[in-house]
């Protein structure tokens, strides 16, 4: 996201930026279509993911200025395949189809789609006609990433090929006329050379949008949405102090200003000095009024007889609304306050919302505990300024909003703490076993400045796994801890940090000396998908 200045934030007057005309990605059930929204954004232009399910009514009645279908599993030609309104290519919505949704828009205005013998999977070198307007000023010759064992092998009349692989005859094509184009190859991936500048070509050129949606805008639209849902209400905020819910209360101060009141929970399941780091570094930085609760025996106590992470999740969620509205009645008597708090702010993001199956009507992968774990009878009006927003984008806010880099810097860390990184139960000598060996493997990672360069680094106890070891010539029967170094954007996919070995070894040696009930340390290195970054 580009860094743009923020100039008389107060004059909120004027048109609401971009959001108000998303491009939206139609998801048919692909591994990157949170990966094509984020291009569309790093494009500067408003995007959000819908089902392929949604009715064609719905998708046109957010008013959309593009859409783009997605790739997907499926073969367009299979009875089960998933499809969509033939109508949407006649709305005057400019669509681009990518892979599945490339093969989905020949079938349905009447091209044909068949089954290769020469599969294309991985990299792959395309003829590209660079006369044309999706692919204008490309070179020739193309490496793109495909993933398909059907091809187009005729495409609609009206449409011109523009590419071609030894795999696919037609690997593009467009109807500049109608303003609809396709690609079979996955433009929003890395590998693919120039992959962005499609993208591009299709928003600027194809679509013909202005990039609107920079750092600016948002916060301007961000302040605007919060002063008309709050009014003169007051407001406290969830604060955990990771950069979300941080860059959340900064907004909210930034539209209410002292309505707002902060409320730091200490569950007992924060990392070592967490507590005492988060208290005081937030209240030097930013001045916004800040309470903080104990509040260990009620999470620790109900935990500590659980072993499924989603009853863990939901019991965490149900925990912390209890606590804030507690903490809004004391609020209210302390402060002389007239009426309720009526507000609760939470650092949601769009990631978030998606892995909890409220964004794309896929699976529910894990409920996350401020989304899918509230309970049903929740009190307050929730304010979620972040919503619609994955994680670079909100560090590049909170930047523009003056927070310092320790926090806005800071790795992420799950509201519900060390308690789902415990694969068993939650008991205080469980804590207290993750708790120092996380600490260890943060001095070392700091040390080796290495913290940097890397998303995040889970550390997991297997609580409920032993292993034989031998420490101290006597055989040991104690738990594993499992490292999970990892590199990302958003987090919504990662791939596995390649640590050097001499640092891992380092924080082994360490973790197996010093951190008692622990003879193992093993490393994760699988990418997200098909795991996820966190184990539950």
């Amino acid at each position: 996201m580009p860094n743009t200045t923020i100039e008389h934030l107060d004059d909120l007057t004027g048109p609401t930026p971009g959001k108000s005309a998303p491009v939206l990605v139609v998801d048919f059930g692909a591994q990157y279509a949170q990966l094509i929204a984020r291009r569309v954004r790093e494009a500067q232009i408003y995007s959000e993911i819908v089902p392929h399910t949604m009715p064609l009514a719905e998708i046109l009645a957010k008013e959309p200025s593009a859409i783009i279908l997605s790739g997907g599993p499926s073969s367009v030609y299979a009875d089960t395949a998933p499809s969509i309104d033939a109508e949407i290519f006649s709305s005057g919505v400019p669509v681009l189809g990518i892979c599945y949704g490339f093969q989905l828009m020949a079938e349905l205005l009447g091209g044909a789609v068949k089954h290769t013998d020469l599969r294309e999977f991985g990299r792959t070198q395309a003829h590209i006609n660079p006369d044309s307007l999706l692919l204008k000023h490309l070179p020739k010759h193309l490496n793109v990433w495909m993933s398909h064992g059907d091809s187009v092998a005729i495409a609609p009349d009206g449409f011109d090929t523009i590419a071609s692989t030894p795999g696919a005859e037609v690997a593009a094509f467009e109807n500049t006329e109608k303003q609809l184009f396709g690609v079979q190859w996955h433009p929003e991936v890395l590998h693919t050379t120039r992959g962005q500048e499609v993208l591009e070509r299709f928003l600027y050129n194809g679509a013909g949008l202005t990039p609107n949606w920079t750092t600016k805008n948002i916060i301007r639209d961000a302040v605007r949405s919060i002063r008309g849902q709050v009014g003169t209400g007051h407001v406290i905020c969830g604060l955990s102090g990771g950069v979300d819910s941080a860059v959340a209360a900064a907004l909210v101060h930034k539209a209410v200003g002292d309505q707002l009141t902060c409320v730091f929970v200490d569950h007992g399941l924060l990392r070592e000095g967490e507590r005492e780091q988060v208290t005081q570094t937030y209240k030097r930085e930013t001045g916004i009024r800040l309470e903080t609760v104990d509040a260990q025996k009620e999470f620790i106590g109900p935990l500590s007889r659980m072993r499924d992470p989603e009853k863990k999740r939901k019991l965490i969620g149900e925990k912390f609304i209890r606590i804030f509205e507690a903490a809004a009645e004391k609020i209210i008597l302390e402060n002389h306050h007239d009426g309720d708090i009526e507000f609760l702010v939470q650092g949601t993001l769009y990631p978030d919302v998606v892995e909890s199956g409220g964004g794309t009507g896929t699976s529910n992968i894990k409920s996350h505990h401020n989304v899918g774990g509230l309970p049903s009878d929740i009190k307050f009006d929730l304010v979620e300024p972040l919503k619609y927003l994955f994680k670079d984008e909100v560090r590049a806010i909170g930047r523009e909003l003056g927070l310092p880099s320790v926090i806005v810097d800071r790795h992420p860390f799950p509201g519900p703490g060390l308690a789902i990184r415990i694969i068993g139960r939650v008991t205080r000598k469980n804590l207290g076993i993750v708790r120092a060996a996380d600490a260890i493997v943060r001095e070392e990672l700091e040390a080796a400045n290495v913290d940097s360069s890397i998303w995040q680094c889970p550390v997991v106890l297997l609580a409920d796994v032993k292993s034989v070891g031998v420490q101290g010539d006597a055989r040991t029967y104690s738990h594993p801890v499992v490292l999970r170094p990892v590199t990302s954007e958003d987090a919504m996919t990662a791939d596995w940090a390649r640590l050097d070995y001499d640092v891992l070894e380092r924080i082994s040696t360490r973790i197996t000396n010093e951190v008692p009930d622990v003879n193992r340390v093993v490393l994760d290195i699988s990418s997200k998908p098909p795991a996820t970054i966190e184990w539950e």
